[in-house]
């Protein structure tokens, strides 16, 4: 694996370019303003009526329509949801971009399942910050960064990687680093921890845990306290120094019960589970039922929604939350001393 910071970087590159960032939400925001931060050339793009252009106004953005904007840019950063890129690009930036410019994104959805097919002139590159958009700009901000993935998917010019390298260290990243990949595996690989571990793994294993408690009888307080609300204590303890960290900073009792239990749920058939998510998600079938629902309206999202909203969950760890201090929403210290520091990588 190749890491590359900011000594590694010709951050003139992108100065010397007319950016154009396609969007002003959490990603669109914080690459807009670092990039500006940093002595770029900013335009945000965005449609007329969007809420945003007040916002990117008032950070002092030259704001413009897409298809104002996008023929004067050396480089068009697509930072829209992922579900609505391939409409953009057909209808506003096909045509408009002009020749042997850099369509970057910070995602690979699109490109690697061929929902855009970019024209032969472009390079295509990613530069995808691993963090949300608020870290990456509150990182920036205080001297720091989120690392980045780079990942080149066509290099007309022979300059594609240094251009990518150069935005990554405009927005922050070669702070931190910037690791180099493919789209492929960028895709892949982010969906899988999205569904499997991150979101759908973690939130499903709360909310069972939580069920099963309320279920025995517990009152539904302590079912919340115990399955939602000691979650940041341990995944901050992982953050800072992995899995051994955390087992070393709890009691002695957590740590045997991680041990006996953990494998009991999730086991074999779990991860065989596992297994059929990723080949669902390299398949493509993931993304196609993603987009065909997107395309209807979003009715299944919708149900989703409204649906875990409804939880009780979501009404008692809304009424306890009113309740707390905000000093007693995180965690006190742990049982035993943390021995290893933020890491410069982390």
């Amino acid at each position: 694996m190749q890491i590359y910071y900011d000594s590694d970087a010709d951050q003139n590159i992108i100065k010397d370019m007319n950016i154009v960032i396609v969007g002003y939400g959490s990603q669109g925001h914080a690459h807009a303003n670092n990039l500006k931060d940093s002595g770029a050339n900013v335009i945000v793009a965005l449609r007329k009526e969007s809420a945003s252009w007040a916002k990117a106004e008032a950070a002092g953005f030259d704001v413009k329509e897409v298809e104002d904007a996008v023929p004067h840019a050396d480089l068009v950063m697509m930072l829209i949801p992922d579900e609505k890129q391939a409409v953009m690009y057909e209808n506003h930036l096909k045509e408009t971009i002009k020749d042997d410019a850099v369509l970057a994104f910070a995602h690979g959805f699109n490109i690697h399942f061929e929902m855009i097919m970019p024209r032969d002139d472009l390079d295509v590159i990613m530069i995808a910050p691993k963090g949300p958009g608020h870290t990456v700009r509150s990182q920036y901000e205080t001297g720091a960064g989120v690392p980045c993935l780079l990942a080149v998917h066509r290099d007309v010019s022979g300059k594609a990687k240094d251009i990518g390298l150069s935005y990554a260290s405009l927005i922050g990243s070669g702070r931190a680093g910037i690791i180099e990949t493919n789209f492929k595996d960028e895709t892949e690989t982010d969906l899988f921890g999205e569904q499997a571990v991150l979101c759908g793994g973690l939130t499903s294993l709360i909310q069972n845990g939580y069920e099963v408690l309320v279920e025995n009888g517990y009152p539904p307080e302590m079912a919340y306290f115990e399955c939602l609300h000691e979650v940041k204590l341990i995944v901050d303890l992982i953050y800072e120094g992995g899995l051994q960290n955390m087992r070393y900073s709890i009691s002695n009792t957590a740590e045997y019960g991680d041990y006996v239990t953990g494998p009991k749920i999730v086991n074999d058939e779990t991860k065989e589970t596992m297994q059929k998510i990723l080949a669902e998600i390299q398949s493509g079938k993931f993304a196609r039922d993603f987009m065909d629902d997107c395309n209807s309206g979003g009715p299944k999202m919708n149900e989703y929604r409204r649906n875990t909203s409804e939880h009780s969950i979501e009404t008692v760890g809304e009424n306890l939350r009113s309740m707390m201090p905000l000093s007693l929403i995180h965690i006190s210290e742990p049982t035993r001393p943390l021995y290893i520091s933020y890491a410069v990588f982390c």
